[in-house]
């Protein structure tokens, strides 16, 4: 559950920035920012979602709940974390790879450079 949403966020995040990157000559910085203002609601909303699911878990409410109340404190806890992380962590580390990958120079022996179907002579 934690994994799913929490890659899924992060996932939304960079495939939105890199969409408006693709779109308009915008810096990585600019593309995150706009990726972090639009998708900012959606994320909340599916974290609050399944934090609302989750609480009464984590509460220990109704039969048998003493065992199943770690699994739920885990989840809550693990919630907030991943959210925390999500949005403020992945845009750095965005903007942090997107500048190692501008000042890698380029060699002759790079994948990107060599054509992966030469055409018939």
């Amino acid at each position: 559950l934690l994994i799913g949403i929490v890659k899924k966020n992060a996932i939304m995040m960079i495939d939105f920035a890199m969409s408006a990157r693709a779109k308009g000559q915008i810096s990585a910085e600019k593309a995150i920012f706009e990726a972090c203002i639009v998708r900012f609601r959606p994320i909340m909303m599916t974290s609050f979602a399944a934090l609302a699911g989750a609480i009464p878990i984590a509460l220990g409410l109704g039969a048998g709940a003493e065992s199943r109340r770690p699994l739920g404190l885990a989840i809550v806890g693990g919630l907030l974390v991943s959210q925390v992380l999500t949005l403020y962590i992945t845009p750095v580390i965005y903007v942090y790879l997107d500048r190692f990958l501008s000042r890698r120079p380029a060699h002759a022996s790079d994948a990107r450079s060599v054509p992966a179907v030469v055409p018939a002579k």
